[in-house]
């Protein structure tokens, strides 16, 4: 079985702690994929908002997500604390990649709890189109 493999730029621009809830667990008692997936777009919410962005405001336009791809690498439970750092890069016409390191911080030492990349597009709500990426949002994260 070929695996996702996510190769991580070198330094991230961005890092929040997220707490894992109750409602986050499915019923092998641990962090589901779809409550994986939420954890990466809480971190991405934060991360455009310390940039003075949000999802549907980026320089005027929205975002909206063209694919994803997780690699889980350590169970998540009830209580734990995650570090999330964030990075946008991989910018072309039309989007950019966000990368995401799932990290915890455990007696044993920092473990990688899973890595994530989000595709995500420029688009334009109301026109319901795609757009080009803002020259100013590129020249904020090379």
């Amino acid at each position: 079985m070929e695996r996702i493999k996510i190769n991580l730029p070198e330094t991230f621009s961005f890092t929040t702690s997220i707490q894992i809830r109750i409602t986050d667990l499915n019923y092998g008692g641990h962090v589901g994929n779809d409550s994986f997936l939420s954890i990466i777009h809480e971190a991405r919410i934060q991360f455009l908002n310390y940039y003075g962005y949000s999802e549907l405001n980026v320089e005027g336009v929205g975002l909206i997500m063209a694919d994803v791809a997780i690699e889980y690498k350590k169970e998540l439970n009830y209580g734990d604390i995650v570090s999330v750092s964030v990075i946008a890069n991989g910018f072309d016409k039309l989007g950019f990649d966000i990368f995401y390191l799932l990290e915890l911080n455990k007696e044993e030492g920092k473990m990688i709890a899973g890595k994530a990349k989000t595709g995500m597009m420029c688009y334009d709500y109301n026109l319901k189109k795609r757009v080009p990426v803002p020259l100013n949002f590129i020249h904020k994260f090379q």
